[in-house]
């Protein structure tokens, strides 16, 4: 069976899982999961729907449910995130631990735009051009493959919480660096750490060119053309609105959001960043919050006493994250349970090794 067909077959649920009452699958996830005990653990990123991260035994962003994962003893992991979360859990357990997926159309269009086909023709076009200078990076936002590849040229992978201290780290090693998949994560840590709007260049993965109107000696960065889907769609003039409104008004954004509304926003930070930020501020606080919708409709059920809003009202949650819902999590259990798993995530042994080079290697630092 090819990954099609795998594909297809796996994410056709039984009509019972569709037709049941909500009720009674949570009875039952609750029964398997008292059954299974530490056998089983259910990490859940924080964009997930409340009716899965109702059950998670962990909550966090994709490299903290990574690590909580690979701590574990757990036989299963059914990781309640996206594709490339799933991957990073399998390559940090161990290898007698099955990693699952509930719904492999759980991907991330972020991810989906560096394949390693377009990085290896990229890396090749790139080192014509600048020849051994360049050090990749790559947000923990992409593909096994494309760890793989940063780890195999020696270089490391990145969070929104590190990506500072690691591009530091990267600049020790060679004069420029390539950062993968997010240009706007990169561009945004880069000019915060003085690196210039015109040092900076974009590497076009579909129209396989550099786009970069200067000399190209003085690149110091090149950022791969790709985005955030849910990110990219907040704007300047969304805060600009907001402001004009209610002045008091604290625009908390993640840093996958363009450069215009890091510059016109008040703070900004990883999901942990924003969440602790909400958190420890006095009664009474206002923001605006950008990033995606789950968590900030969990935000504003957590913080009552605070007047929590997104940033763009009209904002949909993030639709692969999405694809996990009460179904298809019950049915992956179920079959658990049963010991008939689906969607089990293995990442080739070669690729692993690669990958964790890139891991460990951001860990160290």
């Amino acid at each position: 069976m090819n990954f099609l067909d795998n594909l297809v077959e796996s994410n056709i649920l039984p009509d019972y899982y569709l037709t049941t009452d909500s009720s009674v699958l949570e009875k039952r996830i609750k029964m398997i999961k008292n059954e299974m005990k530490d056998d089983l653990f259910i990490p859940g990123h924080h964009y997930q729907k409340d009716e899965v991260v109702q059950f998670a035994d962990e909550m966090g962003d994709s490299l903290e449910l990574a690590k909580q994962s690979a701590t574990k003893t757990a036989k299963y992991i059914v990781f309640c995130g996206v594709h490339f979360m799933a991957e990073t859990a399998d390559i940090l357990s161990s290898n007698d631990q099955a990693v699952i997926l509930p719904d492999l159309r759980a991907g991330c269009s972020m991810a989906d735009m560096a394949s390693i086909k377009q990085t290896e023709k990229a890396w090749t076009y790139l080192q014509e051009i600048f020849d051994d200078t360049i050090m990749p990076l790559t947000y923990v936002n992409s593909t096994a493959d494309i760890k793989a590849f940063v780890g195999k040229n020696g270089g490391a992978t990145v969070t929104s919480s590190n990506a500072k201290e690691m591009i530091k780290w990267a600049f020790k090693q060679k004069e420029r660096l390539l950062f993968l998949p997010d240009q706007h994560l990169g561009r945004n840590t880069a000019f915060e750490l003085g690196i210039k709007l015109n040092e900076m260049a974009v590497y076009d993965p579909i129209n396989e060119c550099l786009e970069y109107d200067g000399l190209y000696d003085d690149v110091k960065v090149i950022l791969w053309k790709g985005h955030c889907s849910v990110h990219q769609l907040f704007t300047a003039a969304q805060i600009e609105s907001i402001k004009q409104n209610d002045d008091q008004i604290q625009v908390i954004v993640h840093p996958e959001c363009p450069f215009e509304v890091l510059e016109k926003s008040d703070l900004s930070g990883s999901t942990r960043y924003i969440i602790d930020k909400i958190d420890q501020a006095p009664p009474g606080s206002k923001f605006a919050v950008g990033t995606e919708m789950n968590l900030v409709n969990r935000l504003i059920d957590t913080y009552p006493d605070k007047h929590i809003q997104s940033l763009n009202p009209f904002m949909c949650p993030c639709v692969t994250m999405n694809r996990i819902d009460l179904p298809h999590l019950a049915y992956a259990l179920d079959c658990v349970y049963e010991s008939e798993l689906l969607n089990v995530i293995s990442v080739p042994n070669q690729t692993k090794e690669y990958a964790k080079m890139a891991l460990q290697r951001m860990l160290d630092h």
